[in-house]
């Protein structure tokens, strides 16, 4: 690892590059309803055992801990598929009742959303992001091979209904399988409200049979729906946001404003110098980047009794040794051990 200069003394989670993380990523927990063929195999993964899991209370402290003493003002639940965590309401509510609350989404699949929205939306949660690949049974069969399309978009409709706006939608394409969907995804999203979010394939398969060459790229979804829509600079600052935004012409989104759709080129357009991000995984491992080799265990500092203000410590010692870049390009580039689905969204 690169030499780290010594930290100055601030409260909050900076790096040597001039980076503040104040956007917290909570993996709740690593297992997952379906199996996405760019996330694990079809038999799925090695779970984490349960007692590796960080617990209820444990999770509640360690955001307490981010909010109060480190400085994070949004938190993001994701997974694995976080709505089948036991606990999550809970949690919820326990994060909304902090003084400082901070503003709170929460990355799924949909599955069971449309009978948990109202629940989410009275516990505290302020916004939802849904992943939908396709818009076709048969491909998203392929996709996540699972037949759970239906199941999504009732999710959908479901945490519009509850106020879990705005809703956004987080698109990978694979290319041959859906690729050609992107104009129809997009009118999908723009015909209900939505916001939609293209991702690009990220080499965090527990495969590792990622490949750059066979990727679909932001320029080629651009080009993409440009032959469909025209879409307008983003006059709004993007700011922190992993996204670059384009106004959709003649579309206004669900209660006024432009409409807006978001390309994430976490690999061709990388926004490292920008990141404002911290990740906890579900057995309470601090994570500096999504694509980090390194990890620093909070969950053992807790175990043994550590202070609120030494486990803090520990998470600004992670954070300050923060690498610039993720790498993806340089040739010595790893792709993590964990997977996606381990490391969480």
């Amino acid at each position: 690892m690169d030499e780290v200069a010594p930290r100055p003394a601030d409260p909050g989670l900076i790096d040597r590059f001039g980076r503040r993380a104040v956007d917290l990523r909570v993996s709740l927990t690593d297992r997952c309803n379906l199996r996405c063929v760019y996330c694990m195999p079809a038999e799925g993964l090695a779970w984490l055992p349960n007692s590796d899991v960080l617990t209820d209370d444990e999770v509640i402290r360690l955001i307490r801990i981010a909010v109060v003493h480190l400085g994070v003002e949004d938190v993001r639940f994701t997974g694995g598929e976080p709505l089948i965590r036991p606990g999550l309401t809970r949690i919820i509510t326990e994060v909304a009742a902090l003084e400082r609350r901070p503003q709170m989404s929460l990355t799924t699949n949909g599955i069971g959303l449309e009978r948990t929205a109202v629940a989410l939306r009275d516990a505290g949660l302020d916004r939802i992001n849904v992943s939908l690949d396709t818009l076709d049974d048969e491909r998203f069969a392929t996709l996540t091979r699972r037949r759970r399309l239906h199941d999504v978009l009732a999710g959908l409709r479901a945490a519009a209904e509850a106020g879990l706006t705005p809703v956004k939608i987080n698109t990978v394409l694979m290319r041959g399988i859906n690729d050609d969907e992107a104009p129809a995804l997009l009118a999908f999203a723009l015909e209900h409200g939505y916001e939609l979010r293209f991702i690009e394939q990220m080499p965090l398969d527990a495969q590792h049979g990622w490949d750059r060459a066979s990727m679909v790229t932001a320029e080629e979804i651009l080009r993409d729906l440009r032959a469909a829509f025209t879409l307008l600079p983003d006059p709004v600052a993007r700011g922190g946001a992993p996204a670059e935004t384009w106004l959709v012409d003649g579309h206004d989104a669900l209660g006024g404003g432009p409409a807006r759709v978001g390309v994430i080129g976490t690999v061709t357009r990388p926004f490292c110098g920008d990141c404002d991000r911290t990740r906890l995984t579900a057995d309470g491992q601090v994570r500096a980047c999504l694509f980090a080799t390194e990890e620093s265990d909070l969950r053992a500092a807790l175990r043994s009794g550590a202070s609120d203000e030494e486990v803090a410590d520990r998470w600004r010692i992670a954070m300050w040794g923060k690498r610039a870049g993720h790498g993806i390009d340089d040739p010595s580039f790893l792709q993590p051990a964990r997977p996606m689905s381990a490391i969480g969204g």
